[in-house]
């Protein structure tokens, strides 16, 4: 080879070389007031606020305070119209408070319901739009739309005495905080009311003080601890304008507990969730809504404990009195069961070693089951799937090495989207097909500066237990510029030998 010509190519490759050394010695370090404000706006930002599902192959999201149509067939997005952006939906009133009274919005329009001096609480309207019900002075009442009439459904509400309002125990342990103390449940029909009446009395009463303000204030809780006296809980149910109520027949005496009532499609029965004290026997029992007569369709007994808390997440009904689907945990993994409606085991519709976390849709018309899970193939990531009814079939439909947080599924579970991310890169939409297939990417957390900035490398690693049966997730986050190959020494005690860089390691 010629000599100009080796030195031109020479020239050439030294060029290279210190061009991506200039790209390199360019990029930026994040300062400490972002890695211990969290202030990484200038590398990552918001993603759009989703509306809603206008149908089930159209969505509108929001973005820089505009909202986009997007089309789920093709992936085209245009701006949306008003109609189109509306949270109002097909007209149905939604009652909601102000200033501690109760109002609705029909159709854009605000109509005042009450006027008083004490506030209502928990405003829920009836499915067929025509009452709404909530709380007031520890009473359960409701109100009809349409000629205002307030109904006084409970009048023994007191300090002690709590109707449709849980007391502390059933909010933070059973019912879940997202309750904010409702525990009454309108019937699919609308003509009837489900509700928790808890007698406090014997509940020891705790005291708190708390610092905050001039002065502080203290404040008196009924909690039970160990061997206390738990809440005396009646289920009860009346019809919205009044009259006697029907209660379910257990024994108010007894050191029981009672989960969120699940009501049969047709409205004829209520299905109470009961257990026991040592919380290791959860019945489900049919209660008849015309004179609290029960049956029990279910009975689950465990050696350590079973979850009572959840939240009305347990079971999924299916249509046509073709069973119903349900939650448990009874071979240690939670998984999904197909019941007939009076409580035989049909199938299994999942099995093996993963934790199914939510059941979301069901497509009976194709016997299709949708669920959310910890991974099958990597348990530090969530996954969504779907499965025949029988339990053939099982594909996963998310993608990548990526954890799904949130799955937002149309209506009729043709499309979804789905919120994700992984080690190295902050969160993602992406709408895709129930079949598995990518249609768009709506939304990316990365800034267009996201390339600019020279991050510290975070990892996904598997340590051994102890036992040496599981390979446990772990996340470590490397110094930048860390050379693997080099010890490391911890900082505390000032005497501790040199490490190697490893799992062990990652946290000093």
């Amino acid at each position: 080879m010629p000599m100009n010509m080796m030195l031109k190519r020479t020239t050439t490759c030294l060029l290279f070389v210190a061009a991506c050394l200039v790209t390199d010695a360019q990029k930026k370090q994040l300062a400490d007031d972002q890695y211990f404000k969290n202030n990484f706006n200038n590398i990552v930002q918001q993603l759009p606020q989703f509306i809603k599902w206008v149908n089930d192959k159209q969505f509108v999201y929001q973005k820089n305070l505009k909202k986009y149509l997007v089309d789920c067939k093709t992936g085209s997005e245009r701006e949306a119209t008003e109609a189109e952006a509306s949270l109002d939906g097909a007209g149905q009133p939604t009652a909601y408070k102000k200033n501690d009274d109760l109002f609705i919005k029909i159709n854009g329009a605000e109509v005042q319901l009450t006027n008083d001096k004490d506030p209502e609480v928990n405003p829920t309207m009836s499915p067929d739009g025509n009452y709404a019900a909530y709380t007031k002075k520890n009473n359960l009442y409701t109100i009809n739309i349409s000629n205002k009439k307030e109904t006084a459904l409970t009048t023994d509400g007191s300090d002690v005495i709590l109707n449709g309002y849980a007391s502390w125990i059933y909010t933070e342990e059973i019912l879940g905080r997202g309750s904010k103390y409702k525990s009454f449940w309108w019937s699919p029909d609308s003509k009837q009311l489900a509700y928790f009446r808890t007698d406090d009395s014997a509940v020891p009463v705790f005291t708190m003080t708390d610092g905050t303000g001039q002065h502080g204030y203290v404040e008196t809780v009924r909690y039970p601890k160990v061997g206390d006296k738990n809440p005396e809980v009646k289920v009860g149910i009346v019809a919205p304008d009044g009259g006697n109520t029907t209660w379910a027949d257990f024994n108010a005496k007894d050191d029981q507990y009672f989960g969120v009532p699940y009501w049969a499609p047709d409205g004829s029965a209520l299905w109470v969730q009961w257990m026991n004290r040592l919380q290791n026997n959860l019945k489900i029992w049919s209660v008849n809504a015309a004179d609290g007569s029960k049956k029990e369709l279910y009975n689950e007994e465990q050696k350590t404990w079973v979850s009572l808390g959840d939240e009305g997440k347990r079971i999924k009904f299916l249509n046509g009195q073709n069973g119903f689907l349900l939650l448990n945990d009874v071979t240690g993994w939670k998984h999904i069961y197909h019941y007939s409606m009076d409580g035989k085991l049909i199938n299994a519709v999942t099995s093996g070693k993963f934790t199914v976390t939510a059941l979301n849709y069901i497509d009976e018309i194709s016997k299709i089951v949708y669920f959310t899970a910890r991974s099958r193939e990597n348990t530090a990531r969530h996954d969504f799937y779907r499965v025949d009814i029988d339990g053939k079939n099982l594909q996963r439909l998310t993608f990548g090495e990526n954890n799904h947080t949130n799955i937002n599924l149309s209506p009729n579970g043709s499309y979804f989207l789905t919120t994700y991310s992984n080690t190295a890169s902050p969160n993602k939409i992406t709408l895709v097909s129930n079949k598995g297939k990518i249609i768009k990417d709506i939304a990316d957390a990365k800034t267009a500066a996201f390339g600019n900035y020279e991050l510290a490398k975070t990892e996904l690693i598997r340590v051994k237990s102890d036992d040496g049966i599981y390979d446990l997730p772990l996340k470590v986050t490397w110094p930048i510029n860390m050379d693997k190959s080099k010890s490391t020494r911890c900082l505390f005690p000032s005497t501790a030998a040199p490490m190697p860089a490893t799992a062990s390691t990652a946290g000093n």
